[in-house]
């Protein structure tokens, strides 16, 4: 919205700095990381009041119960701290069109069952939260909803469709079929949401590998928006995603704020409210930028976490049905618990995380000369 102060620079000549992404990116992640320093005292202290913790220890913890029995009063609902943050200073700072918009739409519309599931597990003590079928409608409605919309604008009807893949110089798929399209969209902006949900399970655990992956998507938007960097790197140019840059400097600063509140001892969990709504976010920005194998490869840490989850599920029914008796592959799922019953301290357990994921992220960036 700022951004149309630059056309006002003939009056104040400061203003023409407005034109520029990346200063914009710079100050949507300061902005970002201000409201989220201001707000989260308030709504942390609110949670409180209401007694929005947990309240609760999930069975399934077993020995890990007495780890986490100081922290079931801890407030929950806190993603709603990096929402504010971030669509706030993504509404101030960005130059609204279609890439914007449709991101943050399916942001919003992802918080919505986060915030319900939040809600009737701390308000009305139900630990299953809401249904398997009301969080799989909400995330197909927020889904389709995105793809007509970008199908239907002449910006981006033509682009995303194209798919494609690292390490090849052109599109693998010129022009994919709308099913097909809605089909791995999809599976992408789904994938991703249960996958950072899966892996918000630890003090800064999700929220400091989620910094590390949004910047790997903003160097790439910033890329696929720059005719000659897309043309020198041989990747798709998009033109208008580099306005998904300054979302991503927005999610860097309501994540910096949110960690500062989330680092151990957390004083507040991020819950579903925020898991669900940041991986729809990264999963769908990365597919409107033509890298959504990229972010498989920069995600790492959330594709193993969720990984852990099917194949634990998976192994322990087949062998039920096989032989009677269910076995497991892992101490525990998903998988950072696996190593917190080896025996690691939480702390290490989450910088050892964010050191993968880090590693992750640069692997993900060295695609972009490996053509």
């Amino acid at each position: 919205m700022l951004s149309y102060l630059a056309d006002y620079q003939e009056y104040f000549g400061p203003l023409r700095l407005l034109k520029y992404m990346t200063l914009r990116t710079i100050f949507a992640a300061l902005t970002s990381l201000a409201i989220g320093f201001a707000i989260g005292p308030v709504l942390i202290r609110r949670f409180r009041e209401l007694k929005f913790g947990h309240g609760y220890i999930d069975d399934r913890t077993g020995a890990l119960g007495a780890t986490y029995f100081d922290k079931k009063h801890t407030p929950t609902m806190g993603g709603l701290i990096i929402f504010f943050s971030v669509f706030i200073s993504s509404a101030l700072w960005a130059a609204p069109n279609v890439w914007v918009v449709v991101a943050l739409f399916v942001y919003a519309a992802l918080t919505v069952p986060g915030f319900r599931d939040d809600y009737l597990k701390v308000v009305h003590k139900k630990s299953a939260g809401i249904a398997s079928w009301e969080k799989i409608a909400w995330q197909s409605l927020a889904t389709i909803v995105a793809l007509v919309a970008l199908l239907w604008h002449p910006m981006s009807s033509e682009k995303i469709r194209e798919l494609w893949v690292p390490f090849v110089k052109h599109a693998v798929i010129p022009s994919m079929p709308w099913w097909l399209l809605l089909v791995m969209i999809y599976l992408w902006v789904v994938g991703f949401s249960n996958a950072i949900n899966f892996t918000d399970g630890l003090d800064g655990l999700a929220v400091g590998c989620t910094i590390t992956v949004v910047l790997v998507v903003g160097i790439m938007a910033y890329v696929a928006d720059h005719v000659f960097l897309s043309e020198y790197l041989l990747l798709s140019h998009v033109r208008g995603t580099g306005e998904l840059v300054v979302i991503c400097g927005a999610l860097v600063g309501g994540c910096m704020a949110f960690l500062w509140f989330n680092s151990h001892p957390a004083e507040v969990f991020m819950g579903d409210t925020g898991s669900l709504a940041l991986g729809g976010l990264i999963g769908v920005m990365a597919f409107m930028i033509n890298q959504p194998f990229t972010l498989v490869i920069a995600g790492g840490v959330f594709v193993v976490e969720l990984l852990s989850v099917v194949i634990q599920i998976g192994w322990f029914k087949y062998t039920r049905t096989r032989f009677g008796v269910g076995r497991r592959v892992f101490l525990m799922a998903p998988i950072h618990h696996h190593f917190q019953k080896k025996g690691w301290p939480e702390t290490k357990v989450v910088l050892r995380f964010w050191v993968l994921s880090l590693g992750c992220a640069l692997a993900s960036l060295a695609t972009l000369k490996l053509r």
